[in-house]
């Protein structure tokens, strides 16, 4: 058993993750900024914690991760607002880095996304620049840090049904069902042998608890 926090407590991927933690027996916060999605979170089995991660320095990042064993970052501004976009899916995750040193809570790992990278190409004038922009810087900063990081990138999300395989070698970005994309990370908490790997995948036919070690 774990105790696990999770940042972005509410989003889709979150959910199913939260449910398949507590089901192994992991306990799992799940950290929101809705008051209003407690109940949503309670139903997956974690439990909420109500705080504007945009707002808190690292000192009351720190206080949140404390008590816990690991972090996993799934939070994002959603797009849209550019300036929300650098503010917390950079500046909000790099504290959150320092705020997991700063509580002793080593293992820490980042949802990100297939192309992220410091060369990822994206045009300036594109409305996704500013988001590849910040995940690079984010995904980067947590390589250099202390942390026992594993960096995911699944591909382009889907709602399908998960179907509990991957393909971790594709050299090309296809698709992924957010449910496998909850399943990896459950099976990257459980495997010490993906710290400080980048893991990108996309659906495909090897066993996700084969494929996350394969790829390591």
């Amino acid at each position: 058993m774990a105790r696990i926090i999770i940042f972005g407590g509410h989003g889709k991927i979150a959910l199913l993750a939260e449910r398949l933690l507590s089901e192994r027996g992991d306990e799992v916060t799940a950290v929101i900024r809705n008051p209003d999605h407690t109940e949503d979170v309670r139903a997956a089995g974690a439990e909420p914690l109500v705080a504007d991660i945009e707002q808190l320095d690292v000192d009351g990042l720190s206080r949140l991760i404390a008590g816990h064993e690991a972090v996993v970052w799934s939070a994002g501004a959603g797009g849209g607002n550019p300036a929300r976009t650098i503010a917390v899916d950079r500046d909000a995750a790099i504290r959150s880095m320092a705020a997991a040193e700063q509580a002793g809570v080593k293992r820490y790992v980042m949802v990100s996304y297939f192309r992220a990278s410091l060369e990822h190409g994206v045009p300036e004038d594109n409305s996704f620049f500013t988001y590849a922009e910040a995940k690079a810087a984010a995904d980067e900063h947590l390589r250099s840090s202390q942390l026992e990081w594993t960096v995911l990138g699944p591909s382009t999300l889907t709602l399908e049904e998960g179907t509990g395989r991957i393909d971790t070698a594709a050299e090309r970005s296809g698709r992924v069902s957010r449910a496998n994309v909850a399943a990896v990370i459950a099976a990257t908490l459980a495997d010490a042998s993906t710290i400080h790997r980048t893991v990108r995948f996309n659906d495909g036919d090897t066993d996700i608890t084969e494929a996350v070690r394969a790829a390591s």
